[in-house]
C-alpha cells in the first residue's frame, strides 16, 4: 500500500472525484483503499491535488457533504453559453422566507410570520423543501408543537460552502444592504447547526432569479467517463 499513499494513490482519488456525481466524504475516499489509508492521508492528499489545479478552470473544494471539483466563476459564465437555460425564479416572498431560516434557525411557521409581519403560504415552505433547501429538524415544546426548519447541507452544497464558518456575520455584509425586518444586528445562527449562506440567502432577497444559488457545475456528465477538464 506504500506505493498507493504516494502519486498512484493521487491519481487513482483524482479520478474517483473527476467521476463522481455528488461530493465524496472522506470516509469514502478511504473505501478506494480498502481503509487502509488514514483520513489524515487522505487529506493530505486532497491539499495536493487541490494545488495541482490551482490557476486551472475547474478546482477542487469541499462543501458540506465532501469533495468535488466545480467550474471556477469566471469559466462558468462561458460555459453557460453551451446551454443557455434560465435559472428558476423564486417569489420575494420565498426568498425572505429562506432568508429568515438561514439567519435566525432552527425557527418555526410563527418566528417567520412575526418578522415578516404576513402569514406564510405552505406552497412557500413546501417549494424550499422540496428544492432540498430547508427540512423540519424537530419540533418546539410550546402549544401545537410547532416544526422547527433549518437549512440542509444540500443548501451548503448548492452555495458551494462547506460550514457556517465560512460566511460573513450581517455587519459583513456589501454596504446599502436591504435587510429583512427584524434580522439586523441579530448574531449568525450557532455553526454547529446544519445551516447554509446566509449572506447569499438574504442578497437574494431582493431579486426574483436565483443565480447565486445555482449549484456549481462539474467539470463533466455525472453518468458519463471522466474527461479531461
Amino acid at each position: 500500500m506504500e506505493v498507493l499513499q504516494s502519486q498512484d494513490a493521487e491519481r487513482i482519488l483524482e479520478a474517483a472525484l473527476l467521476c463522481a456525481p455528488h461530493p465524496m466524504p472522506v470516509r469514502e475516499m478511504r473505501a478506494l483503499f480498502d481503509d487502509t489509508v488514514s483520513a489524515d492521508t487522505v487529506r493530505g492528499m486532497l491539499a495536493r491535488i487541490q494545488a495541482q489545479w490551482q490557476g486551472k478552470g475547474v478546482m477542487l473544494c469541499e462543501v458540506a457533504s465532501g469533495w468535488r471539483f466545480q467550474t471556477r466563476a469566471d469559466v462558468q459564465v462561458h460555459l453557460d453559453r453551451l446551454h443557455p437555460e434560465k435559472p428558476p425564479k423564486y417569489s420575494r416572498a420565498t426568498m425572505e422566507t429562506l432568508a429568515i431560516i438561514a439567519y435566525k434557525q432552527p425557527v418555526t411557521r410563527g418566528d417567520i410570520e412575526d418578522i415578516r409581519g404576513v402569514t406564510v403560504s405552505s406552497n412557500i415552505v413546501k417549494q424550499l423543501e422540496d428544492r432540498g433547501w430547508v427540512e423540519v429538524i424537530g419540533h418546539r415544546d410550546a402549544p401545537g408543537r410547532p416544526a422547527l426548519f433549518a437549512t440542509t447541507k444540500q443548501f451548503l452544497d448548492d452555495l458551494g460552502l462547506a460550514s457556517l464558518s465560512q460566511l460573513p456575520t450581517l455587519e459583513g455584509l456589501p454596504v446599502g444592504q436591504a435587510l429583512l425586518p427584524g434580522l439586523e444586528d441579530e448574531p449568525l445562527a450557532d455553526a454547529a447547526l446544519d445551516t447554509s449562506s446566509a449572506k447569499d440567502a438574504s442578497e437574494a432577497a431582493e431579486a426574483d432569479a436565483l443565480p447565486a444559488l445555482d449549484a456549481p457545475h462539474a467539470p463533466h456528465a455525472p453518468d458519463s467517463a471522466p474527461h479531461a477538464p
